[in-house]
């Protein structure tokens, strides 16, 4: 009987409910059903200028400057410990505050912060040889596809 359920006159007209102990499935549980089809967008890392979203190159230098913004990649907006809420802005045990924390600093606890975004770049088709690709058509050949299915 459910906690907070007492017994009345309408229990007696009510059949009882049994659940049914489903068997844990066996064998390996498979991670995806199926293959995966081209539309689902995958997802990459990517480390980004927290003052002005340029996505950095793969191998950049922490110690230098953003390409697009020049702004300090070693400071603290860009650790991965960075939290406004929290202590000093930082998650882990620092003795003091950093003032600036867009300024360049010497943190032995700095990890750049790499996020796990979306892969939205466009895929391209897989290319053919110009001798094999249809010339192209004029731009009124689809109207008169479209006319010509409702003629009568």
């Amino acid at each position: 009987m459910p906690k907070y359920r007492q017994p009345g006159y309408q229990d007696a007209e009510r059949p009882a409910k049994k659940e049914k102990k489903r068997p844990p499935p066996s064998g390996p549980r498979p991670d995806h059903l199926g293959p995966r089809t081209p539309r689902m967008v995958g997802s990459v890392q990517r480390a980004r200028c927290s003052n002005c979203g340029n996505v950095l190159q793969q191998g950049f230098d922490v110690n230098s400057q953003c390409p697009r913004c020049q702004s300090e990649l070693h400071c603290c907006k860009q650790c991965r410990h960075f939290d406004s809420g929290a202590r000093f802005e930082c998650t882990q045990p620092i003795p003091e505050p950093i003032p600036k924390k867009n300024a360049r600093n010497s943190c032995t606890f700095f990890a750049f912060r790499v996020t796990i975004e979306k892969d939205t770049a466009p895929v391209s088709a897989p290319s053919q040889p110009a001798a094999a690709s249809a010339p192209a058509a004029r731009p009124n050949a689809a109207r008169k596809a479209f006319d010509d299915l409702f003629k009568k």
